[in-house]
């Protein structure tokens, strides 16, 4: 196994990381956005306000884009098991 093949390997799995946990990331980081704006227009300073409908997003994100990410993950571990004589080899 060469250098570049570790290299390659390391970065799919960096990008699969990345694409896995963007949609969780990015509606979490909408709705605490959208909550700190009504917690400012409202001067209600409550730290724990935004965390149930953060949680609600995310489980909603996770029902809406499990099965891609699921799939995705799946796919490349299937692919790089495929590939296990190619990179020993």
């Amino acid at each position: 196994m060469t250098p570049e093949t570790v290299l390659d390997v390391g970065n799919q799995a960096m990008w699969i990381a990345v694409l896995l946990a963007a949609p969780v990331l990015l509606s979490a980081l909408a709705i605490g956005l959208v909550i700190g704006m009504v917690q400012a227009a409202t001067q209600i300073q409550e730290m724990t306000l935004s965390f149930i409908p953060k949680m609600l997003g995310i489980v909603a994100v996770l029902v809406v884009a499990g099965p891609w990410m699921l799939s995705l993950a799946v796919d490349w571990m299937r692919e790089l098991i495929l590939d296990i004589p190619l990179l020993t080899g």
